[in-house]
């Protein structure tokens, strides 16, 4: 008897717990969205080529030379340039999930807040009439290919550090995260 009114207690905290998680997610999506909404509502801006977005400073160096290896002769430097191009590019294929603890709640308001930013930013650059040619002519279409193709180098050159990284028995970052440097030899 008794234990089945602790179980009692425990559901119901637990249901009252995840109602609470779910206000403050929907809370959060709220934000992201306020958060987001400027700059959903300004896209025009960047097929007008009033607004461009950076380019962060290790891509344009990959753009230049992807297969440079001056100044990476030991593990940690290889590991310290990769970690340069995670910042920039975000985690690499090979890095294993985050584990934020997030709920499902959070991930669900983080889908909504994305999917009314995007509906906002399309309706926006859809008032825009001929927006492929505007696009050309403002530069704005060079922009976007020549930021694409920065990011695509960036790939490239973390890939080919890895690599070296693998052949230098480096261990991880500086080499896929499944990587296992064998044991140097007396």
């Amino acid at each position: 008897m008794r234990s089945d009114i602790s179980s009692a207690a425990v559901v119901s905290l637990s249901l009252i717990l995840a109602g609470c998680n779910a206000g403050a997610s929907a809370r959060g999506g709220a934000e992201q969205v306020g958060a987001g909404l400027g700059v959903a509502v300004t896209a025009p801006l960047d097929d007008l080529n009033l607004r461009r977005q950076e380019v962060p400073t290790i891509l344009l160096q990959a753009e230049a030379n992807p297969y440079d290896l001056r100044n990476l002769n030991q593990c940690r430097t290889i590991a310290a340039e990769i970690a340069r191009l995670d910042e920039a590019l975000g985690p690499d294929a090979d890095a294993p999930p985050s584990q934020d603890g997030s709920y499902m709640s959070e991930r669900a308001a983080d889908a909504a807040a994305s999917a009314t930013l995007d509906a906002v930013r399309d309706t926006m650059t859809d008032f825009i009439p001929a927006r492929s040619w505007v696009r050309r002519l403002s530069g704005a279409d060079a922009h976007s290919k020549h930021v694409q193709a920065a990011i695509q180098a960036g790939l490239r050159r973390r890939s080919f550090l890895k690599g070296v990284g693998m052949q230098r028995n480096c261990a991880p970052p500086a080499a896929p995260a499944g990587f296992v440097p064998r044991q140097a030899r007396p």
